[in-house]
């Protein structure tokens, strides 16, 4: 299945900004995060097709997940 991947911020530096990937039917989130060698300690908002969701969710063939680290400053 094909889904839309996008990072945000310091996820793009070495990776890439907006990627369309393949993936087995019933990819997590956590899968694709992992995949991509991002620490979990680091992640802020996960979205789906513009919706909050979990490391858990199964993703589905043309979906959106967009990744966005946590964010310092004050």
């Amino acid at each position: 299945m094909e889904i839309t991947v996008k990072l945000f911020a310091t996820f793009r530096t070495g990776r890439f900004t907006l990627e369309n990937r393949e993936y087995p039917e019933g990819t997590t989130v956590r899968q694709i995060v992992r995949e991509l060698e991002i620490p979990e300690s680091e992640l802020g908002i996960l979205l789906v097709n513009s919706r909050h969701v979990d490391l858990e969710r199964i993703m589905a063939d043309g979906e959106t997940l967009a990744i966005f680290p946590l964010l310092g400053g004050g």
